[in-house]
């Protein structure tokens, strides 16, 4: 698969419409919550159907090429996509505790501090679990950690 298609897939949760809040709407109400739900689960479903595509891939292209430099053409090209689909299942994992953080009703605030993430920054990452403003202290202090 073309690596422009491998990383469109994996993005695919950017096709949504945005939303849009009222005036005094209360943050997190149940209209965005469903809307924050919809989209982990449209892009939890886009990333299935990447595994599934990969299975199917790795099955039909499956051969023992006779030239031993094919053979290990191959065996990375195999090894590069799994460990893309590794990624992509811890990617799963996270987005399946955010959902359950909406069923609990602790999505869209910060671990660090408590405040409102954002609609604008949990749609451009809805796995967020820092609000901008924690996230960059976080970055900061692990840039003066590792130097």
């Amino acid at each position: 698969m073309p690596r422009a298609a491998k990383k469109a897939a994996t993005t695919e949760f950017k096709n949504f419409e945005p939303y849009k809040a009222k005036r005094g709407e209360e943050y997190m109400n149940e209209k965005q919550s469903e809307h924050f739900k919809s989209i982990l689960q449209n892009w939890k479903d886009e990333l299935m159907e990447e595994v599934d595509r990969t299975v199917s891939h790795m099955k039909d292209e499956a051969s023992n090429f006779p030239d031993p430099a094919d053979r290990a053409t191959q065996e990375e090209e195999f090894s590069l996509e799994l460990r893309t689909r590794d990624r992509e299942r811890k990617l799963i994992k996270k987005i399946d505790s955010m959902i359950e953080r909406i069923n609990q009703e602790d999505y869209g605030f910060c671990d660090a501090c408590g405040v409102d993430i954002g609609i604008k920054r949990l749609e451009a990452r809805p796995t967020a679990t820092l609000c901008i403003d924690c996230k960059t202290l976080a970055e900061i202090k692990e840039r003066q950690e590792l130097g």
